[in-house]
């Protein structure tokens, strides 16, 4: 009679054992089948992902600045003291509670010390690097400078470079988030861009909310009149209710002052078609910098710093005159930006490169070791000869006939310039002469 009883919960517990596993097994089964018919599962798992991410790109940009604000302060003393107002520091990553939104914008936050860019870079536009200091980085880093002052010494709403390609737009943004220690935004169009119909006012409500917990904030729009130019009546809804809610966030209701006083956010855009951008987008822009071709002066601070690290002929040749002769660059250069005379630059450089290849091809050479295999052989600077003024605008590559004629031409022109010049007629550009450097 017990041996039957054994027996019978024996079974009772093993079909307790099997119903359960067969219970759990189907939810997990279930579970599977739901999450694969379930359409949002995938935006799910990329949203796990993107705020991951996000909180990681944060921490890593806020804590290599914390740690730099230490080192500061360990090796400066009160006489040293930078004046740089600690007292509202960012919130640490716990303390950050960020949307799905601000997640995606999140991950156009660009650390300072990613860009390898400064002001020392950037040459001819000293002025504009000045300003550019007054206005924006000094109000938002020194806030308790300006504020005890008077209001009216807060940071610009919005702040617009605008110019010709390739004079130093970019750039000198580049250099702004580089130098100002402030949370930078780089926003793209394409960041702001959703399929779904109300995604992207959501995405725009989101940078200035991130904005607002990472102050202070600069964020740049690069190509501004692509994202907020003029409105147009056939222009499509959604690109118009962007431009709107943009606007609201900008300098709408209550947008310019927080619990803690004035937000410290800045607009920063950069265009080279003015002409396209809205009115009403201008009228947040108080600050406006135009960045033009380079005057004579600014070629030759562009030059010097360009060749700043280049082997330059210092000789003198035959007929008297310089082998580097920086004032004709500058004339040969008149109405190129930049951009163009870095590139000029660039293909001077590679002349003396190109003349020693060619003088060794076919020479025999020594055999090396495997050592100097393994290790390469660099060519040692003393048997490139130095950069000269006809390794620009191609002017070595001309045969010596066209060559000689051509500087005939070219210096029959600049003295033909320079006498219009001094009538005061027909001339773009007043030609200048500078002093050789002592």
């Amino acid at each position: 009679m017990a041996s039957s009883d054994n027996r019978h919960w024996a079974h009772l517990v093993q079909e307790v054992i099997i119903g359960a596993g067969t219970l759990i097994s189907c939810f997990y089964i279930a579970r599977q089948l739901l999450s694969r018919l379930d359409p949002d599962a995938g935006a799910k798992a990329e949203s796990q992902k993107k705020a991951l991410a996000a909180s990681a790109r944060l921490q890593s940009i806020f804590g290599g600045n914390q740690k730099q604000i230490e080192d500061d302060d360990a090796y400066s003393s009160d006489e040293e003291d930078d004046g740089r107002d600690r007292s509202g520091a960012r919130p640490e990553k716990e303390d950050l509670v960020l949307s799905s939104y601000e997640q995606t914008i999140a991950m156009e936050v660009v650390s300072p010390e990613e860009i390898p860019v400064t002001f020392n870079d950037i040459g001819g536009l000293d002025s504009i690097i000045d300003d550019l200091r007054e206005s924006i980085i000094y109000p938002l880093t020194h806030p308790h400078l300006y504020s005890a002052h008077s209001s009216l010494l807060s940071a610009p709403s919005g702040v617009l470079l605008y110019g010709p390609p390739g004079c130093g737009k970019t750039m000198l943004a580049k250099a702004l988030a580089r130098e100002s220690g402030a949370c930078f935004i780089n926003l793209h169009i394409s960041t702001l861009t959703e399929k779904w119909y109300g995604d992207s006012n959501k995405l725009v409500a989101a940078v200035f909310s991130l904005a607002r917990k990472l102050q202070p904030t600069i964020v740049f729009i690069d190509e501004i009149d692509a994202v907020l130019g003029q409105r147009r009546s056939g222009e499509h809804e959604a690109s118009g209710m962007v431009k709107a809610e943009f606007m609201t966030h900008w300098d709408g209701l209550a947008s310019s002052t927080t619990k803690s006083g004035a937000q410290r956010i800045c607009i920063l855009g950069a265009t080279n078609r003015i002409q396209d951008i809205d009115e009403a987008i201008l009228r947040r822009l108080p600050k406006k910098f135009p960045v033009n071709l380079p005057t004579a002066k600014q070629r030759r601070q562009i030059f010097e710093l360009t060749l700043k690290d280049t082997r330059l002929d210092q000789s003198t040749l035959p007929d008297g005159k310089k082998a580097l002769d920086l004032n004709m660059l500058v004339r040969l250069s008149a109405g190129m930006s930049g951009s163009d005379i870095k590139e000029a630059c660039r293909d001077a450089a590679m002349v003396p490169v190109r003349e020693y290849i060619k003088s060794t091809r076919g020479q025999e050479r020594k055999p090396r070791d495997r050592r100097d295999r393994q290790r390469g052989s660099a060519t040692p600077n003393e048997e490139v000869r130095g950069l000269q003024t006809d390794d620009f605008f191609g002017r070595r590559s001309a045969a010596p006939s066209t060559r000689t004629e051509s500087s005939r031409a070219s210096s029959k022109t600049v003295e033909d310039s320079s006498e219009v010049g001094s009538t005061g007629s027909g001339s773009t550009e007043e030609v200048e002469y500078f002093d050789d450097p002592a």
